[in-house]
């Protein structure tokens, strides 16, 4: 205790390379949090120490590696002084060097706490529920990022992708978050049952490197499944706000017509604009359902909509893994390839320790 009964908290500087930029780390304060406070990227997914999607070189310095799975980050590597960001905390100044990447098109926007009151809540489908929350201060983010909200009892809180666009200005006073009930899921059933209209909440954000990469100046396609349409819709209310002009398509699917949520918004949508095209798909219709639409998977409807040929395209995916892979294998049979296909990476703690395709670094 320092004189006055108070804690004193320490502070290490830890300098990133390749950025050649210096922060401060709070005592027991993990670097990737440190870093993202700061509006610094390091690449990421799990954030519980099981995926080394964030691993980086410490230079010099001493960390303590924390909870890091000991397949996510081998002996040999502790040994080489290799670190997980998500889950390391420094025991002196230190130096690491991350793989980050130059994006043009990413914002720097530090991550903040946020306090936030329920003002809405929506039932979408039997499984899926809007929350509409307001913030004790804007919230800066761009389309397709996520903010993680504190749960009782649920250690670091779940993630949710901001439902709504960010305003002209790039900020959003009230953001909408799309929950689906994970069947024996604490976070969710927590935000179902017991969270009412007039309760606060405290949120994290933003989040994420997913959002469009409107300098290439390509035809987008959308494919979302699940409650996977909150980032999609995000990015496509803001691309038509402010009046992009490249062909945009989403693929949404979902089992039955009563889970396809917000048909009928992007049906008027695609009715308004010329440059939006709208292909909503069924994966189950029992006899006697009153669909004309497409049948089948999300994967399955994009290649015949678009004939088995996605050249020139920049892809947007987001749904469950299943999906994922499905749409990943499509689309590169339709001769799209890694750099033009970009995917939610928020994974939950599950997906984290299923194995990570060998063959892609980035998605």
């Amino acid at each position: 205790m320092a004189p006055g009964g108070t804690p004193h908290t320490m502070s290490y500087q830890l300098t990133l390379e390749p950025l050649g930029a210096t922060i401060e780390v709070e005592d027991g304060q993990t670097l990737l949090d440190a870093a993202l406070r700061q509006g610094i990227y390091i690449p990421h997914a799990c954030g519980h120490g099981l995926c080394g999607t964030c691993k980086v070189q410490v230079t010099d310095g001493e960390v303590d590696h924390g909870a890091a799975n000991p397949f996510a980050l081998m002996e040999m590597e502790r040994d080489d002084g290799m670190t997980l960001a998500c889950c390391a905390t420094l025991q002196s100044d230190a130096t690491i060097e991350a793989d980050i990447e130059d994006e043009p098109d990413a914002q720097v926007i530090p991550v903040r706490d946020f306090s936030a009151t329920v003002v809405r809540i929506e039932q979408l489908t039997p499984t899926i529920k809007a929350l509409h929350l307001r913030l004790n201060q804007p919230i800066r983010f761009q389309a397709g990022q996520y903010v993680q909200v504190q749960i009782p009892g649920v250690e670091g809180g779940r993630a949710f992708s901001i439902a709504n666009a960010p305003g002209a200005d790039g900020q959003s006073s009230e953001i909408e978050l799309n929950v689906r009930l994970v069947p024996g899921g604490a976070g969710t059933t927590w935000l179902h049952q017991s969270l009412h209209e007039g309760d606060t909440v405290q949120i994290t954000g933003p989040y994420g490197r997913f959002f469009v990469r409107q300098s290439a100046q390509l035809p987008m396609v959308f494919m979302a499944g699940g409650s996977g349409l909150s980032s999609p819709r995000s990015m496509i209310l803001e691309l038509l706000a402010q009046g992009c002009t490249q062909p945009i398509t989403l693929v949404y699917g979902q089992r039955a017509l009563d889970e396809l949520y917000y048909d009928a918004e992007f049906r008027a949508l695609a009715a308004r604009h010329a440059n939006f095209t709208y292909v909503p798909v069924l994966s189950e219709v029992p006899e006697g359902t009153q669909w004309t639409g497409a049948r089948g998977f999300v994967h399955e409807a994009a290649q015949a909509h678009f004939s088995g040929n996605f050249v020139g395209h920049k892809a947007y995916l987001c749904g469950p893994p299943p999906m994922i892979e499905a749409c990943i294998g499509t689309l590169m049979q339709g001769r799209l390839f890694e750099r033009d296909i970009y995917t939610e990476k928020f994974l939950s703690a599950a997906d984290a320790q299923k194995t990570r395709s060998p063959l892609f670094r980035s998605i």
